[in-house]
């Protein structure tokens, strides 16, 4: 790993995709939740307050970002199906992550959050069509996206923050 920003690499999508693809990627998201607490598992607290780079998030706030991040990406699912391309709101992700809860409360209620929104957003997700992925919405900082756009984002962000508490703990042996 060159660049412990991105232990997995920086986000690349597709252009287009497959419905093979997008089965892949909803497989993902589904296995996201259990594949981040896993990570987590038998962290202390002095552990889960450590970075896990240097100027980086700690443990504990990647554990409460993933849920936050992905709560809005479900809902973004959501308006992109029901509405004609709707201007979402982005937040400020370093600023949540400041936030009393991000910074000192238990894990488990954020785990346990992500699984209740994953479980919600795989059923949306499993009954979409391709023109369902195609429908559009516009992101203020991103531009116009469409759902595929989404489904990879999503897939790949997972993936991101679990290596970043599973690369954690190789560096520091736990």
């Amino acid at each position: 790993m060159s660049d412990p920003r991105f232990p997995i690499g920086k986000f690349a999508p597709k252009p287009s995709l497959s419905n093979d693809d997008r089965k892949e990627l909803i497989r993902q998201i589904k296995e996201t939740p259990s594949l981040f607490r896993k990570a987590f598992h038998g962290l202390n607290d002095d552990q889960l307050d450590t970075p896990y780079r240097e100027g980086g998030w700690s443990a504990r706030q990647v554990a409460h970002h993933v849920p936050d991040s992905h709560m809005n990406a479900y809902i973004r699912t959501k308006l992109a199906l029901t509405e004609e391309k709707p201007a979402i709101k982005p937040y400020d992700q370093s600023r949540w992550s400041e936030l009393i809860d991000a910074r000192t409360m238990p894990i488990e209620v954020s785990l346990s959050l992500l699984e209740t929104v994953h479980a919600r957003w795989v059923v949306v997700l499993e009954s979409l069509t391709a023109g369902d992925f195609a429908r559009r919405f516009f992101h203020p900082e991103n531009g116009e996206q469409n759902l595929d756009w989404l489904l990879q984002m999503y897939a790949w962000h997972g993936r991101h923050h679990t290596a970043h508490v599973t690369e954690l703990c190789k560096q520091k042996g736990w």
